[in-house]
């Protein structure tokens, strides 16, 4: 008997100080914090939440998640025609 897994659908977590807080440009690349990758979203959005309130005190700190199983696999998330 096989046994079957959820999808994976992984998430990043990272983030950085911003040149304005009008844009998403970093201000410096080396010091991007990459918080982690994780199985999904409610997993994700817990470390991003945690790290964005670490960060409140800086107007400048920016955390993103980003949908890497949106980047690995396109055509499972494209709009069907």
């Amino acid at each position: 008997m096989s046994e079957t897994r959820p999808k994976q659908l992984l998430h990043l977590v990272f983030g950085g100080e911003l040149d304005s807080v009008a844009t998403t440009q970093f201000k410096d690349l080396d010091k991007l914090d990459i918080v982690g990758i994780y199985p999904n979203y409610a997993t994700a959005y817990a470390a991003w939440k945690a790290k964005a309130q670490g960060t409140v005190d800086n107007a400048q700190m920016r955390y993103f998640i980003v949908h890497l199983h949106r980047l690995l696999d396109p055509e499972a998330t494209a709009p069907k025609a």
